[in-house]
């Protein structure tokens, strides 16, 4: 039978029941599903590929072509017509297959003799997993139908690998979740961390894909939806006064499970043989599907938003993830797809480390983990496929590595490297009342980088000797609404409180780019990172710095007050700033209140352009700050989010420590006071470097401070500022393999 109507359909699914309901093994398994399909569709073939890497499909099973084929063919991803099902994930219906576009001829399958192809891509929740073929001798089209059911087949074989139903001989037949993981990512935040998987959104896993009883699926289906309906009512109920973006999103929501076509469409997969939840999980994968085409940044929100929804409802189905008073395992270690960062405030500093399968070495996410000192890796692609909570993970935060599930041996080594760290941690302990003074008596000045209130209790234990930079914009990410100038008043007097009257320079409003406000309406700009940000945005919205620095003014209530722009690019963005400074300074006056009894107003050096200021900037800044994770991408043109370029680029190449040098050079003529804060300044290698040119100042995060210190006092800045001019004389294009050479002979 050629067309496979609604009946034969839940025919071919009853009987794939059936076949799973033995205790067969697996390739035993896929060569019945083969047969089957094959007999029910009425062709002479039916294959099933898998993936056995990223990259390469492997035939594992077959009816009609030459079982010796069967883990022996394998092809690249997009190579052939079962390669090109894969690598777009789209259907390839054609009745003349050996002239179709991208054909590769497989002597060893016999795949010559048939003319028709239909390839239907095995994927669950937008994860390819592998191709479903069916060819015929018939040169001829398959139906609407036929390609409907063999969809639906598909669904359930991706159901049935991801529950291991087909471990067995093969190769590609590995069981998912048992067998070690290696992930190479991007590393976000340095440290490293064992502990147990905590999903922030657990996986729905859909063990009855095939439906027994149709009725019985759609009385369920529809009680879970009206269960679905009334908790979407007593949400928006719930917050009719709260914040209107929150509402708009639950009226989305309500919008969806009041859904006429989306019940529908649920209802028919049920007649044709699906489980309730296996026709959630189908409409679920089309809107990811489409959401990954979309490119308007409002219809991908709405389709999210119906992601998030089918997740609840699943979640209502299997009765999975309800127990909201789980408990975190010991030693958590998050893994999540993404995550904000007032969500990841609530975690706090119970996580050992955080794993993101997308995220972004700037992104908000980023931001916090840093801010809490714990390691994060990001773009750790498939982890939240791979992981079930409670699995056994190992974080290498330094490197971008994520050890899941790890066998002996690297759970060996992976302990000797914590083991050392702890060590050295105890080493730096030892000098943490010292001074950084070098071998040849340079003083060094080490202050620490925060940004929340929890970051202040290192300021004494790190030995930090003041907070070179607080980034006051975390406080405005984690809200969903402006605060109030009363609430941060509040927080900057409790950080200046917890000073003890060390220095702290609070950086004004860093927002743009990569930190969008969720309550500020987002630009669309081509490149954010050269867009409205910073400074920019603070000098167009007078009222918000206005705030800003009135906060800043109050809370110091008569103590001394450094307060720093963000991406300063010329003098006369400072100048304004400055103005707004002075202009606020006066209403405080005339106001009553006490004014700082000394005010440092300074600015970051980001761009490269502020390098080249006219003499009287240098002369009127009180002081100044490299900000390097900036600079470095700009001057060396080289995106710090985009992988592919932006390890080229050295912070020890001679051109860059030559500009600083200049930098330095402008700052010591005008007596400007000059520190360097970003990743860079905590390295302890880079730390040496930048040393050596002259900066006197290094701002990091608080558990750097130990390494760099111990460092800075074993070298002799002289003997290292020789081997940058040698490496300069020469020509090599960085002083790191001189200064390696260097540090292991000292």
């Amino acid at each position: 039978m050629v067309d496979s109507t609604e009946s034969e359909s839940r025919r071919l699914l009853g009987r794939l029941r059936e076949a799973m309901a033995g205790d067969a093994p697996g390739q035993a398994r896929l060569d019945k599903i083969t047969h089957l399909i094959a007999d029910s569709m009425g062709t002479e073939v039916c294959s099933v590929y898998l993936f056995r890497d990223d990259e390469t499909l492997e035939l594992c099973a077959t009816e009609g072509l030459n079982v010796e084929s069967v883990h022996q063919t394998r092809m690249r991803i997009g190579e052939g017509l079962v390669g090109r099902v894969a690598k777009y994930g789209k259907v390839v219906n054609t009745p003349d297959a050996p002239n179709a576009k991208g054909f590769r001829y497989m002597p060893e399958t016999g795949e010559e003799r048939y003319s028709s192809f239909l390839g239907i891509p095995i994927q669950r929740l937008g994860e390819m997993m592998g191709v479903l073929v069916v060819q015929s001798k018939e040169a001829r089209e398959f139906s609407s139908d036929a390609v409907y059911a063999l969809e639906v087949v598909a669904m359930v074989i991706a159901e049935m690998t991801e529950l291991g139903a087909f471990v067995g001989e093969g190769a590609a037949l590995s069981p998912l979740h048992q067998q070690p993981v290696l992930l190479h990512a991007t590393a976000a935040q340095e440290g490293a961390a064992e502990g147990h998987v905590w999903l922030h959104e657990p996986r729905v896993v859909v063990t009855n894909p095939i439906a027994e009883d149709p009725h019985r699926e759609l009385q369920r289906l529809t009680e879970a939806v009206e269960e679905l309906r009334v908790g979407v009512d007593k949400m928006l109920k719930i917050s009719e006064n709260g914040d209107k973006d929150q509402l708009q999103v639950l009226e989305t929501y309500r919008m969806f499970a009041n859904s006429k076509g989306w019940m529908r469409r649920m209802e028919e997969d049920i007649s044709r043989g699906l489980s309730a939840e296996a026709a959630v999980e189908k409409e679920q994968s089309q809107a990811r599907a489409r959401m990954s085409q979309v490119q308007d940044a409002y219809l991908r929100e709405r389709l999210s938003d119906l992601d998030d929804l089918s997740n609840r409802l699943l979640r209502i189905l299997t009765g999975q993830g309800a127990e909201t008073g789980a408990e975190l395992p010991e030693n958590p270690i998050l893994i999540a797809r993404n995550i904000g960062p007032a969500e990841l405030l609530e975690y706090g500093r119970s996580l050992r480390g955080i794993v993101l399968e997308e995220g972004s070495v700037g992104s908000h996410a980023a931001i916090v983990a840093r801010a809490l000192a714990i390691p994060l890796v990001v773009n750790a692609k498939r982890i939240t496929t791979e992981a079930l909570n409670g699995d056994h993970i190992m974080v290498d935060g330094d490197q971008g590595i994520v050890h899941l599930r790890p066998d002996e041996t690297v759970v060996s080594a992976f302990r000797d490297k914590i083991a050392m760290q702890a060590d050295a941690q105890e080493r730096y302990a030892s000098i943490r009342e010292k001074p950084a003074i070098t071998r040849d008596n340079a003083r060094i000045n080490l202050l620490m980088n925060a940004g929340l209130m929890a970051d202040l209790p290192s300021l004494e234990g790190s030995g930090a000797e003041g907070v070179g930079l607080f980034r006051t914009e975390l406080q405005f990410l984690v809200r969903n609404q402006m605060p109030k100038r009363s609430e941060l008043v509040t927080l900057y007097q409790r950080v200046l409180d917890a000073s003890h009257g060390k220095r702290v320079v609070f950086r004004t409003l860093d927002i743009g780019s990569d930190k969008v406000l969720p309550y500020m309406k987002p630009t669309d700009e081509p490149n954010p990172a050269l867009g409205w940000r910073a400074i920019r945005v603070g000098l167009d919205k007078p009222g918000i710095m206005r705030m800003q620095l009135q906060a800043l003014m109050r809370a110091a209530n008569g103590r001394p007050l450094s307060i720093m722009f963000p991406f300063v690019a010329q003098f006369e963005e400072y100048r304004a700033a400055r103005l707004e400074v002075d202009k606020t300074l006066e209403r405080e006056r005339i106001l009553g209140h006490p004014l700082p009894e000394r005010l440092e107003v300074g600015a970051m050096l980001e761009t490269p352009s502020l390098a080249f200021a006219p003499h009287k900037f240098f002369d009127e800044v009180d002081f100044l700050s490299i900000g390097g994770n900036d600079l470095k991408q700009f001057f060396f043109a080289a995106d710090r989010e985009n992988e592919r370029v932006r390890k080229r680029y050295d912070t020890l190449n001679v051109s860059f420590l030559t500009f600083i040098e200049q930098i330095v050079e402008r700052c010591v003529r005008s007596g400007t006071p000059l520190s360097f804060c970003g990743e860079d300044a905590g390295r302890p290698i880079e730390a040496v470097c930048l040393a050596a040119t002259g900066i006197r100042t290094l701002s990091m995060r608080p558990a750097s401070i130990g390494p760099v210190k111990s460092l800075l006092m074993r070298v002799d800045l002289s003997e290292v500022r020789k081997l940058i001019l040698d490496c300069r004389h020469r020509g090599d294009q960085s002083v790191r393999p001189a200064i390696m050479r260097y540090l292991r002979e000292i």
